[in-house]
């Protein structure tokens, strides 16, 4: 079949457009196809990249990294942009992987980057007393600081609240 636009070439480019019910079709040459914008080159790493063929067939996730220029997890494949699109990190890996660009996300998220549970309790010692009530609240109050910093006000209410808990 002939190029539809051209009338010149032989056709390689079927296009089927369903606009409201209204069906058409195109056959366009390579050539006339590019000039619209419809076909881009094939190469089989861009076919295959991040799908079970791709790395099946090429040496993974690892080799990927490489040829796209792009700093992916090597555990799990995920780039920097994907954990800012997704809002959620691929796998443990990744924390490591993107330190540096995650660290301060995280504390404007969360307040600090270690984790210590959602139900934290504090045993004292006797032979241990070096947290003690004033230390407590004294970090509270740096705590309170940097949230209203942050603008991170319900943060900023709860630390107030356990401060005066303490204190009174």
């Amino acid at each position: 079949m002939m190029c539809q636009h051209c009338k010149e070439r032989e056709a390689t480019t079927h296009i089927k457009k369903n606009i409201n019910g209204n069906k058409t079709e195109m056959h366009l040459c390579s050539e006339c196809a590019a000039k619209f914008g419809v076909a881009e080159e094939f190469s089989a790493e861009s076919f295959f990249a991040d799908t079970f063929f791709g790395n099946l067939l090429g040496a993974g996730i690892p080799a990927m990294n490489v040829l796209s220029g792009v700093e992916r997890c090597d555990c799990c494949g995920s780039s920097f942009n994907d954990i800012v699109k997704n809002g959620s990190v691929g796998c443990a890996n990744c924390y490591q992987k993107f330190e540096d660009k995650l660290e301060s996300s995280i504390i404007k998220i969360h307040g600090k980057t270690k984790h210590v549970g959602k139900n934290v309790t504090y045993t004292v010692d006797d032979t241990d007393k070096t947290e003690t009530a004033v230390d407590t609240v004294q970090s509270l109050k740096e705590d309170l600081k940097q949230a209203v910093k942050e603008q991170r006000f319900e943060d900023a209410a709860q630390l107030r609240d356990r401060i005066k808990e303490l204190e009174g």
